[in-house]
């Protein structure tokens, strides 16, 4: 398990760093580092499916951009790594067009991660404890928000889920029975047509 006090965020900014980000294969990796801890290229291709010497070349692309580092120890694919932060974040709005394109790419690439995450749990779900079952989440609910409402409701979930985060990088204080939860926060206009709605 993680056992590395990473700092919460990194931003990217670098419209190269978006794009390179934008692999499932790397959202797969970092997400694993980030859930795992440090591990080498040959772990992580056990645990997420792929070749050694593909994971081995998408960390070193990676770490290109500041989203992972060597973890010390080892030697080439039996080197550890591991993620340089809790989260990854950048620009929801940009008029540089070329970083535009890069965060739609990315922003898409990690809805198809969720949706992937989300599928999987589906499909396994009867296969779980009974509480699990019943504790998991699964629908929507609209709202009737202006955006500062919406940024005040964003701020609001932060702050509810700000006293479990530090068990993301320590896990002695990880209580018994505690499991790895994806938490998705998706809130967008549900009549966005593309244009401007006033």
């Amino acid at each position: 398990m993680a056992d590395q006090h990473l700092p919460s965020s990194i931003r990217l900014t670098d419209p190269r760093a978006l794009r390179a980000y934008a692999h499932p294969t790397r959202l797969a990796l970092v997400g694993l580092l980030r859930r795992e801890g440090p591990m080498t290229a040959t772990r992580a291709a056990d645990a997420i499916g792929e070749s050694v010497a593909g994971c081995s070349f998408h960390l070193r692309q990676l770490a290109k951009y500041g989203l992972v580092e060597e973890a010390g120890g080892g030697r080439g694919r039996e080197k550890p790594w591991r993620a340089t932060a809790v989260f990854t974040s950048w620009e929801a709005r940009t008029t540089d067009p070329a970083a535009a394109a890069a965060t739609e790419a990315l922003e898409l690439a990690v809805a198809e991660r969720y949706f992937e995450l989300m599928a999987r749990w589906i499909r396994t779900r009867a296969e779980e404890p009974a509480d699990w079952q019943e504790a998991a989440r699964f629908g929507d609910t609209v709202l009737h928000l202006t955006a500062a409402e919406l940024t005040e409701l964003g701020t609001k979930f932060q702050e509810l889920t700000q006293p479990y985060l530090e068990r993301l990088d320590d896990a002695d204080m990880r209580p018994a029975g505690s499991r790895p939860i994806t938490l998705l926060q998706l809130a967008f206009p549900a009549d966005a047509t593309g244009g401007n709605n006033q």
